[in-house]
């Protein structure tokens, strides 16, 4: 698994030297090479340098804000993991967090073993494909999946990589629910998804129905199915 790593190189970005020197010695210890910055404006610039291939984002720098550095990382590059570490663990906080396109948020304090296995599952994950032009229609929806982008409507929608690909996996099994814990092991890559103890898949579905629900609180496309899971429906009902 160390020489596996070794051609992953993370980006820490933390202020707080205890935790990153924590940090740093985590990521070491299994193999990836590491870089540490300790302000956003720094963060900014090595995340978007094209030389990461994960990066680990506190919230609270000097400088730009972590959700600005996620924010402007993502405009430029869809596809690097971002997992934000941050001591802000309100809904509201963790909702922010992947708005604005992070693929994962720990809550501080975490344990070495929970952060490992979400740093794996975000590495692991492959970026879905489906059969077909890479496109959906759904009564009034139109998303396109490479490119990101959709309209509801005449309304334009702009996607994260994560919520395409979430949308890409149910619409591959439209016809059926799909239970959380397959969308944690299909999409986010964790392989004891059962186990795993996050509110990631409902928050990104909460901000999902918000784009491309006519009424969000009464879904009729992304429905839920107590017990059962997910659907994405090839038509309102």
């Amino acid at each position: 698994m160390k020489e596996q790593n070794s051609n992953i190189k993370i980006l820490i970005v933390e202020d707080e030297m205890a935790i990153a020197e924590g940090l740093i010695d985590i990521c070491e210890l299994k193999g990836y090479k590491v870089k540490h910055v300790v302000d956003g404006e720094t963060a900014l610039a090595e995340g978007l340098s094209g030389k990461y291939g994960l990066v680990l984002l506190d919230l609270m720098l000097p400088g730009l804000d972590g959700f600005t550095v996620c924010d402007r990382i993502r405009d430029k590059d869809k596809d690097l993991p971002i997992i934000i570490l941050s001591a802000k663990n309100s809904d509201d906080d963790i909702i922010d967090g992947l708005k604005y396109g992070a693929d994962d948020y720990i809550a501080k304090p975490f344990s070495v073993p929970m952060l490992l296995a979400r740093i794996e599952a975000v590495l692991r994950r492959s970026r879905l494909t489906l059969e077909g032009d890479g496109k959906m229609v759904a009564g009034n929806l139109r998303i396109n999946f490479r490119e990101y982008m959709g309209t509801r409507g005449t309304e334009e929608l702009v996607f994260t990589r994560k919520e395409i690909e979430i949308l890409e996996y149910l619409w591959s099994k439209r016809d059926h629910a799909v239970p959380r814990a397959e969308l944690l092991k299909k999409v986010w890559g964790y392989e004891n998804a059962e186990s795993v103890d996050t509110r990631t898949v409902d928050i990104h579905i909460t901000k999902l129905r918000k784009k491309i629900e006519d009424d969000p609180s009464h879904p009729r496309l992304l429905v839920t199915f107590r017990g059962e899971g997910y659907q994405l429906r090839a038509s309102p009902e």
